[in-house]
């Protein structure tokens, strides 16, 4: 490709991509769905004018880089802890039901291979915290119990997703499913998350310290990029995931991180509110383009609309989704309206959906039919959970929550 027109590509992802999150935003709609739009539009699926090429498929690598730095930056374990044993049985039960309902229909019903349906199974484990969280202060009710609760399940939900996510794609590289090579991985991870948090805490007060005495401007990106990249490299390095990389940086420089021994390490307020101001341009620029390069590799008209699989996969798949979410929320020790309430915040899959799916599709896992309707699936727990969240304490109203 030449220079011109791969510049061109680029600007023409990110304004897209901007537009139609712009858009979304105005009708209450996640902006992540947007972005994916402006993907389908720009690609195959539509109007043809951008093929996926290898530099877009680089900066959309460092985009989920830094869609997981940011993730694990806003990851606050303390509230795990403050919201106690709901939260861990809400996120176990909505992680691990999911996860063998999927598994499950998709192996015995849909008879597709073990691998295709583990992933599958693994995308339907995914929370959005990011969406969960809009949806909980646009309700005034991030500081309930319930939802303290969810956003604490949240956190666990990522854990343990990173976990997975670890597992499987150690499995698509194998191209087999291994558990001596996944117990390796687990090992490794283990480390990894060990020792990358200490060193990162160790280099962000080197990073305070230079910042505070650099008369140029632009140390903290320039040095946290640096940094997220780096241990992205070592993750790849240990066998996991490069994003892996991002999220343990994210993770150490995050308000409260804990080590092993119980050990609090906190980060200087007003560093990590600078951190978050310098570091969301950034993030901003490169994540869009990560999504729209889920838009730009699904080529919905290749899809066969009429086939009967797609449609009843799709819909067989959104169902188990959503039960197992509220299946979930049963389990916590509330009265049975928190309890819905609950299971309903857990349903949007959002960004983290996205990356599971994303990661099947690159291994070569998910054929297009198979992806399109994991896509769909998204999407649409993505789209329609903030409305009938709202929807739900509007009829119940909060005196039924408390």
């Amino acid at each position: 490709m030449e220079t011109h027109v791969l510049l061109l590509h680029i600007a023409a992802i990110i304004l897209t991509a901007r537009i139609f999150s712009e858009i979304a935003a105005h009708f209450g709609i996640p902006r992540v769905i947007g972005e994916l739009c402006s993907g389908v539009v720009l690609g195959p699926s539509l109007f043809g004018l951008i093929e996926p090429s290898e530099p877009l498929r680089l900066l959309a690598e460092i985009g989920i880089i830094l869609l997981l730095f940011e993730v694990g930056l806003k990851t606050d374990l303390g509230r795990l802890l403050h919201a106690g044993r709901g939260a861990l049985m809400l996120a176990i039960g909505g992680f691990v039901l999911p996860f063998l309902l999927g598994l499950g229909i998709c192996y015995y019903t849909f008879h597709l291979p073990l691998l295709v349906s583990m992933f599958v199974g693994g995308t339907l484990t995914a929370t959005s915290i990011g969406v969960t969280v809009r949806i909980l202060e646009d309700l005034g009710r991030e500081s309930s119990a319930e939802g303290q609760i969810v956003l604490g399940a949240a956190v666990v939900d990522d854990l343990l997703g990173v976990v997975l996510l670890a597992v499987l794609y150690e499995f698509s590289i194998a191209g087999t499913v291994s558990i001596a090579n996944s117990g390796k991985v687990m090992v490794f991870m283990a480390i990894f998350f060990t020792l990358a948090p200490i060193l990162a805490k160790v280099l962000s007060a080197a990073i305070y310290r230079f910042h505070a005495e650099s008369k140029a401007p632009g140390v903290i990106p320039i040095a946290l990029v640096a940094l997220v990249l780096s241990f992205a490299a070592l993750a790849h390095a240990v066998g996991a995931p490069e994003l892996l990389g991002g999220f343990a940086a994210g993770i150490a420089l995050s308000r409260r991180f804990f080590l092993p021994l119980g050990i609090t390490l906190r980060v200087d307020p007003d560093f990590s509110r600078e951190i978050h101001e310098q570091m969301r341009p950034i993030i901003q620029l490169f994540t869009p383009i990560f999504f729209a390069m889920v838009g730009l590799s699904l080529d919905l008209s290749a899809v066969d609309w009429s086939s009967p699989f797609v449609w009843v996969f799709s819909l067989t798949l959104a169902v188990v989704a959503i039960v197992g979410k509220l299946a979930g929320g049963l389990l916590v020790p509330e009265n049975r309206y928190a309890r819905v309430a609950i299971g309903m915040a857990m349903v949007p899959r959002g960004e983290v959906g996205l990356i599971f799916a994303e990661l099947g599709r690159v291994s070569g896992i998910f054929n297009n039919e198979v992806y399109a309707a994991i896509i769909i699936v998204v999407a649409y727990t993505t789209l329609l959970s903030p409305f009938w969240i709202k929807a739900y304490y509007r009829v119940f109203g909060a005196k039924f929550i408390e």
